[in-house]
């Protein structure tokens, strides 16, 4: 990696090779303190100066390791950029350590702290960390790209009654003493910083997986993830070993903005999957697959964000076939295309190739809008169709082997296609077909779309009932894939009858489930439904995750209820984190 639009950072200068934080958790100033060490790696040649990204923090000091002691250095800390905040450049003489004394802002942008009543138990404050994509350094100066990777420890003091763990190794007992000592001995890039602290309990899933939860929910979780290990084997077993010792998940309150996030040993997990069906569980299967692509195999920048996602997805599909059956594993396929592909159809390809672009794209694309990641996942399910599985998972396993514990970009991937893949087996995809793939804009014509009986029934009995014919029989035995193709496939606005109707069938409103509550709430909003607008509220209010909110904020401002959706904002604001609240305004602004 040369250059990382999205970092201050100068790596070909000099690198971090190893972080050490010493860090004071403040409740009531809602801050974090302390320091963090940097052990450096210097290129031959290089120059005075260490470049680091910060975010609203506040410097207090900076001393650089001079045997036989530290010795101040001269830093300067410049304007903020309103995205990536503020370049801080030291002045070293080469110093292999330089340590930064700073404290973070009650506003960082990668922190959220709770107070008791948005908890589950209702007693104690919890805190949790969001650093993907570039909020590392909102709570801590840093190298704030993927494509550098270091190893971590870290001291933190925090309340006693607390638990404190972060993305490293942090056992599986729960003793709280005010001082934990962790360490992540693998390598890894900035956006995998993670912390959370509360009042947290562990319930073990297998020999090397578990759940920490508030109490409340642990046990719940804990049924609801019970496959996890299951998980674990049979990925090791398709695509090579776990190399991060434990996988455990941490399962936050509902205002955490993702689905997941795959901080290495511990993923972070929103609770609305926790429903008691595991029907939701693939979002597991995706946050382990990062062990192997992303956390183990890294895109060097954000451009590149579709070698984490794509990849991630790919061995997500794999690892939910094996576990739960192909017709689960071709529904989730199915509806993960309707909602991103059939949107970009209407669009002519100069629009298109805004949104999905080719994957061996160079530098123009940003990555931000998540179709580049669908993109990837569908190339290497038609590759592993063209060559079949006993050429195609070598192939994938040999990628994990030989790109371990190291960050690369599409160019990197393409060259090992190509040696690995194409060159010794000539003929089985054409050039044009290649191209087609790695550097135009879409989905090639030639791509054919997943395809669920299951979901054939769905559809027919969708369109009977909205050309005037009766609702669809013997749904209670439908799962909740069938029920997201039933709405998926809805139109944006039904009449307040047909709304009415379907409440009444399948009691939509108040559902517990939140991926069928978006898709409900967003029509509902789309429509004008009264009759569910408090619980739709009540939804907004108690679910901070974004992809279940933002659409049906974006329903109300696109039906002329932008000042409806303020009101339920102002309501809602104060458990929504920082991530979440920063998107809503989007919204709202538009």
């Amino acid at each position: 990696m040369t250059h990382d639009r999205h970092s201050y950072a100068e790596p070909t200068t000099v690198r971090t090779r190893h972080l050490d934080l010493d860090l004071a958790l403040d409740f009531t100033a809602k801050v974090l303190s302390g320091s963090a060490t940097h052990t450096l790696d210097w290129a031959e040649g290089a120059g005075d100066r260490l470049v680091l990204d910060t975010r609203d923090l506040t410097v207090l000091g900076v001393e650089g390791w001079s045997e036989p002691d530290w010795e101040p250095l001269v830093f300067e800390l410049a304007e903020a950029d309103a995205e990536l905040g503020s370049a801080l450049t030291i002045r070293t003489a080469g110093h292999r350590k330089v340590r930064i004394h700073y404290r973070t802002a009650p506003t960082a942008t990668g922190l959220q702290w709770l107070e008791p009543e948005m908890t589950a138990g209702g007693v104690l404050p919890f805190m949790f960390s969001q650093s993907q994509h570039i909020h590392a350094r909102s709570w801590v100066p840093v190298q704030d790209t993927p494509g550098v990777r270091f190893s971590y420890a870290a001291h933190v003091t925090a309340p006693p009654e607390l638990m404190v763990l972060m993305s490293a190794d942090n056992g599986t007992a729960s003793r709280r003493t005010g001082s934990y000592d962790v360490v992540m001995p693998e390598p890894i890039p900035s956006y995998l910083l993670a912390i959370a602290a509360g009042d947290l309990v562990f319930e073990a899933t297998g020999p090397r997986t578990g759940v920490w939860a508030e109490p409340e929910m642990a046990k719940r979780a804990a049924a609801e993830f019970a496959d996890t290990e299951q998980m674990m084997r049979v990925t090791e077993e398709l695509f090579g070993p776990y190399r991060w010792g434990r996988y455990d998940l941490l399962v936050l309150p509902p205002s955490f903005p993702y689905g997941g996030m795959e901080n290495p040993r511990m993923t972070f997990a929103t609770p609305t999957v926790v429903i008691g069906d595991k029907s939701l569980v693939s979002l597991v299967a995706h946050e382990l697959a990062h062990s192997w692509s992303g956390n183990l195999v890294t895109q060097d920048s954000w451009d590149d964000i579709w070698l984490n996602e794509g990849f991630t997805a790919y061995v997500e599909n794999r690892i939910v076939e094996a576990v739960y059956g192909t017709e689960f594993a071709v529904m989730e396929t199915a509806i993960k295309q309707h909602a991103t592909v059939t949107k970009l159809d209407p669009l002519d390809p100069a629009t298109q190739a805004l949104e999905l672009p080719g994957l061996n794209h160079g530098t123009e694309y940003h990555g931000t809008s998540g179709l580049g990641a669908l993109k990837g996942t569908w190339f290497l399910a038609w590759l592993e169709e063209r060559f079949g599985r006993d050429v195609f998972d070598p192939f994938i396993r040999g990628y994990f082997d030989r790109f371990a514990f190291r960050s690369i970009c599409s160019a990197d991937f393409v060259g090992h296609l190509e040696r690995a893949l194409l060159e010794p087996y000539p003929g089985v995809v054409t050039a044009t077909e290649l191209a087609a793939w790695l550097d135009q804009p879409g989905i090639p014509a030639f791509a054919e779309r997943a395809k669920s009986a299951r979901f054939s029934v769905v559809d027919e009995g969708r369109t009977t009932w909205l050309e005037g014919g009766s609702l669809p029989a013997a749904t209670a035995e439908w799962t909740t894939q069938e029920w997201l193709r039933f709405l998926d496939a809805m139109p944006d606005v039904l009449s307040h009858e047909q709304l009415r109707t379907l409440d009444q069938e399948f009691g939509f409103t108040g559902t517990a489930n939140g991926e069928i509550a978006r898709r409900w709430y967003s029509i509902v909003a789309a429509s004008g439904y009264e009759p569910s607008y408090d619980e739709l509220r009540h939804f907004l209010i108690r679910v901070g995750r974004m992809k279940l909110v933002l659409p049906v904020y974006r329903a109300l401002v696109g039906a002329g209820q932008a000042d409806r959706a303020r009101e339920l904002y102002a309501a809602a604001r104060a458990g929504y984190h920082p991530i979440t609240a920063a998107a809503v305004e989007r919204i709202l602004a538009s």
